[in-house]
């Protein structure tokens, strides 16, 4: 892909989060959020109507770095799996004044089930068709659970004035030789996506926090 910062890279999210697998069920917590700083370019360069995924996306990023360049306590921090066992066993889990590593990335989880989604919606679609019910129905049936009534719909009513699927490659990843390369990598960079999903749940889920708050 045309090498252009202020365009969305899939390549980017594809090759951190095929580096972040750590053995069989861990992942990286530095390259994981490297993947999600370009994932929420994309939703930077749809505009407004995804205000209420970036800003809540930068947020949570910002507090995990905060953890990862404390020098003390980075090292209880550098995988999921490591910042979730240390938590729990220090139980800061409980601690009111103590913002969680693990509650943090819970929300980031649940965003990535939301682009998942959305992206393998976009990849399913002819070009002249239009993003916008599909991204309502992955919304729907992922963040959507974890909204508020009013943001919920205010989200989808922004939503429905999504593009067709051409229109809106060309808005993150500009040329066509971008979108090209989009679409090839596209069902590569899903599969590893799905990967890194479903080691972060079955991490949380063998320990009973998904229901986190």
């Amino acid at each position: 892909m045309e090498s252009d910062n202020s365009y969305f890279d899939l390549e980017i999210v594809r090759d951190n989060f095929r580096l972040a697998k750590v053995e069989d069920d861990d992942v990286n917590l530095e390259l994981y959020l490297k993947s999600f700083d370009e994932l929420n370019k994309f939703f930077c360069l749809l505009g407004t109507i995804f205000g209420f995924v970036k800003s809540e996306l930068a947020g949570k990023m910002s507090i995990l770095r905060d953890f990862l360049s404390k020098p003390d306590e980075a090292h209880h921090f550098s995988t999921v799996l490591k910042m979730v066992e240390y938590e729990k066993e220090h139980n800061l889990l409980e601690k009111d004044d103590y913002v969680s590593g693990s509650r943090t990335l819970l929300r980031l989880h649940r965003s990535l089930e939301f682009i998942q989604a959305f992206l393998k919606s976009i990849n399913d679609l002819k070009e002249n068709e239009s993003t916008s019910g599909p991204c309502v129905k992955a919304y729907d049936d992922t963040l959507g659970h974890h909204h508020s009534f009013l943001v919920r719909t205010g989200a989808k009513i922004a939503m429905y004035t999504l593009p067709t699927k051409h229109q809106l490659l060309s808005n993150v990843c500009g040329n066509e030789e971008n979108i090209k390369k989009a679409e090839e990598i596209l069902p590569e960079t899903l599969e590893i996506t799905s990967e890194i999903y479903n080691r972060i749940q079955k991490i949380y889920e063998d320990r009973d926090l998904l229901s986190l708050k």
